[in-house]
């Protein structure tokens, strides 16, 4: 039987993501896959709204709303592919009850802000030249060990080599 693979989008969601299909062609057919965005499970319409805006509304309310709503989606174990935005949501559900086998999060530079780690697997990827990272203390603190990504800035997540090295890792853990 497949893992639940649950992959959760950055704030703006996975409209015009193209790069999303090569996730999807290379993870469907080792998962059954899962496909959230983060607008819709924080309750944010995001068409009309500037990054900022965006960003301000997910820190005031978002982020919390959509992991309530992500807590009630799965009763059983699953992996998480989160990006940016969707890694919080996906740290903070995993803390909040979720059962979570493996967290593979990408560019989620909020973590910076979170003072405990959820209890099981972590993957942490982010972008050499994205300014907000977690400090170095932050990851020590916490027992974590980031692959950071030579050249790479925030939106790591959609460069076509940096997607088939999250896509070979995570198949290679079936």
């Amino acid at each position: 039987m497949k893992r639940k693979l649950f992959i959760i989008s950055d704030m703006y969601g996975f409209q015009n993501a193209d790069w999303l299909e090569q996730y999807k062609s290379s993870l469907d057919t080792y998962f059954r896959t899962t496909y959230l965005d983060s607008s819709k499970l924080a309750g944010i319409e995001c068409q009309e709204l500037n990054t900022d805006q965006l960003h301000s509304r997910f820190v005031h309310f978002g982020i919390s709303q959509a992991v309530d709503k992500l807590k009630t989606l799965e009763t059983g174990k699953v992996d998480i592919l989160a990006f940016s935005i969707g890694g919080t949501i996906a740290w903070k559900a995993a803390l909040g009850g979720l059962d979570v086998k493996r967290l593979f999060i990408v560019s989620a530079t909020r973590l910076r802000y979170e003072t405990e780690k959820p209890n099981c697997t972590i993957h942490l990827f982010y972008g050499e030249k994205d300014p907000y990272n977690p400090p170095n203390s932050w990851f020590k603190k916490n027992g974590l060990k980031p692959e950071i990504i030579s050249e790479g800035g925030h939106e790591i997540y959609k460069n076509e080599a940096v997607i088939t090295i999250l896509c070979e890792r995570l198949k290679s853990l079936v």
